[in-house]
């Protein structure tokens, strides 16, 4: 069983980093073109552009989502995104309470968990960094057979 599991686990972790970056892109959306549902707050609005944290923080979850969605640039997307959902639990959501459940702050949290995971995990199956990688050993492998030996 657990090696049926372990044969399993890029393909978990990609749909995994899937479902994160979609929602987490679609929050940024909604806070920036006021789509489905808009901001939090805005009845169907958007953010104001330039207003800080807000809007700053939806640039990066519209970013940072769609880079993870996609599994292109995966670490890097999900630290800087990570750090941000820190930032807005205890900017934002720890004043009012300590715990999630008391000051609305568990999206916040989840996300920022979630994203710490991807960075230590990649991007798993179906991303673009696989690709990436793929490409460059390839062409890294060729180049080397190609270059002059110095003696």
């Amino acid at each position: 069983m657990s090696a049926r599991l372990n044969a399993a686990q890029p393909y978990a972790l990609g749909l995994f980093r899937i479902v994160v970056g979609l929602l987490f892109a679609v929050h940024g959306a909604a806070s920036l073109f006021g789509v489905l549902g808009g901001a939090a707050g805005t009845q169907g609005g958007t953010i104001p552009a330039g207003t800080w944290p807000g809007w700053y923080a939806a640039v990066i979850q519209l970013v940072a989502g769609a880079l993870v969605l996609l599994g292109l640039g995966t670490r890097g997307a999900a630290l800087i995104a990570s750090g941000s959902m820190a930032f807005a639990y205890f900017d934002v959501h720890q004043q009012a309470a300590l715990w999630p459940i008391q000051n609305g702050g568990e999206l916040s949290v989840l996300f920022c968990w979630s994203y710490l995971l991807l960075v230590f995990t990649g991007s798993g199956a179906f991303g673009l960094d696989r690709l990436v990688a793929r490409r460059t050993a390839e062409d890294g492998g060729a180049a080397a057979e190609r270059s002059p030996i110095a003696a």
